[in-house]
């Protein structure tokens, strides 16, 4: 019973410590595990590790070359062999890593350049036992080298934003340039939700972010408006050219993310330069065929009523066509767009008696000044006192002129939702009125 015992005690898997890995096996397991190349010579120069790295790079197998003396005949050309020898065994006698570039001799015959680091291995006495050499192929360490030059220019010298995202979108590497756009400090914007950096726009560039961690990089840029906290605490609306790559660990056997590349670049004046000039390309185009709509009317105020349809689309919500009587001293309603919902400007009913204009009524202050008047306030109760729509928010009062005398008023109204009338509008509001004077004057004209 006691030989049985004894025979189950030592059989393996029956409950007692698996016995650790010696020291040998431990370090063939780390030396195979490397990335790099490696191997290793004795005080005289005799092969002692050879990993399957190396093995990989020039094809001979560990069993091939341990055990020979040095590179020569098999691993570099005899011609070359003494000098190679030389630098690698050299590290014995110089602490620190030496670095060399050598041509080596895979087995099938073809030559690969490589780039070397060689230093001493000392033994237990203190005193050196042999070299190390750790080597890999000399476009690999370029391309590592180039991929670590990118990395470092494009966190300092970079003129474009660049941040990595982590997978719970906050900032973890900022470079400088999108410090200076974010209006933050390179570390303070590090860690902290997106929703302190930016004012508005944080749902779009999140939104952006969530589609590359599950779907990839889309193809093209992105132009994200955004409004950041600018010097003196002024609040700035930016268009910034965006483009996304998901980041996944290369040491993982599948693709983890670890977040997201943003890069982006300030793009505002360029944006608003083509929005201006799309704005004015198309303002032309509703003019020309105003123009040519207006042509084909008999009545002259049809033909004023067809310029202020063209001149509404994409420009405003309402228009108003007063008309002047007593040199101005009087306006009176010709022609308007529905105030309840969209529709063309046509003429009014029961016309002939004065719009109750206060004094000091935007239109009455076009007419005196020969000019525009912009307007702004609240919908409802502003609105109303001036006889307009009660969704107005915004009124631009331009004069009417033909021959010298005012003829009237044009008003134009946007709705709260739209922003308000600027230079540029009043400009095109004037190029309308021109034509819509022309052909008031000549209504007129055909009454007298």
């Amino acid at each position: 019973m006691s030989a049985s015992r004894s025979e189950i005690t030592d059989a393996p898997g029956a409950g007692g410590p698996e016995p650790e890995p010696g020291g040998a096996e431990l370090l063939a397991a780390l030396l195979d595990g490397m990335d790099a190349a490696l191997c290793a010579f004795d005080a005289a120069g005799t092969v002692t590790h050879w990993n399957r790295e190396a093995e990989r790079i020039l094809g001979w197998s560990a069993r091939e070359a341990v055990g020979r003396r040095g590179f020569a005949g098999w691993a570099v050309r005899s011609a070359d062999a003494g000098e190679v020898q030389g630098r690698l065994m050299a590290a014995m006698e110089t602490p620190g890593r030496q670095v060399h570039e050598f041509a080596l001799l895979r087995k099938d015959g073809g030559r690969v350049l490589v780039r070397t680091q060689s230093a001493r291995v000392l033994g237990a006495d203190g005193r050196p036992a042999g070299v190390y050499c750790a080597f890999s192929e000399v476009h690999a360490q370029i391309d590592l080298e180039r991929s670590i030059a990118l990395s470092e220019a494009l966190f300092e010298d970079a003129s474009w934003g660049v941040v990595l995202v982590d997978v719970d979108l906050r900032p973890a590497v900022v470079n400088g340039e999108a410090a200076r756009a974010l209006g933050a400090g390179r570390s303070s914007a590090l860690g902290r939700p997106l929703g302190e950096l930016l004012v508005q726009g944080v749902e779009e560039l999140e939104g952006a972010l969530h589609h590359v961690l599950a779907e990839g990089a889309p193809r093209g840029l992105a132009d994200l408006w955004v409004v950041v906290t600018g010097a003196g605490g002024q609040e700035q609306r930016r268009c910034w050219r965006s483009g996304f790559l998901r980041l996944a660990s290369p040491l993982a056997e599948e693709p983890v993310p670890l977040g997201v590349g943003w890069l982006f670049h300030d793009v505002t004046d360029a944006k608003l330069a083509e929005q201006e000039a799309n704005r004015l390309r198309f303002r032309a185009g509703q003019l020309h065929r105003a123009g040519r709509a207006a042509s084909e009317c008999e009545d002259p105020l049809e033909a004023a009523s067809a310029y202020l349809d063209f001149a509404l689309a994409g420009f405003a919500d309402h228009v108003l066509l007063d008309v002047a009587e007593d040199d101005g001293e009087r306006l009176v309603r010709a022609a308007a767009s529905p105030a309840g919902a969209p529709g063309p400007c046509a003429g009014v009913s029961g016309g002939g008696l004065p719009v109750r204009y206060e004094p000091g009524h935007p239109a009455f202050q076009a007419v005196e000044r020969a000019g525009s008047v912009r307007a702004s306030g609240l919908p409802g109760e502003w609105a109303e006192r001036r006889q307009w729509p009660a969704d107005a928010a915004h009124a631009l009062c331009t004069v009417l002129r033909s021959r010298g005398r005012t003829v009237g008023v044009l008003t134009f109204l946007r709705g709260a939702a739209r922003p308000a009338f600027e230079r540029p509008d009043a400009v095109y509001a004037e190029s309308v009125a021109v034509l819509a004077a022309a052909a008031l004057d000549l209504a007129q004209t055909a009454t007298d």
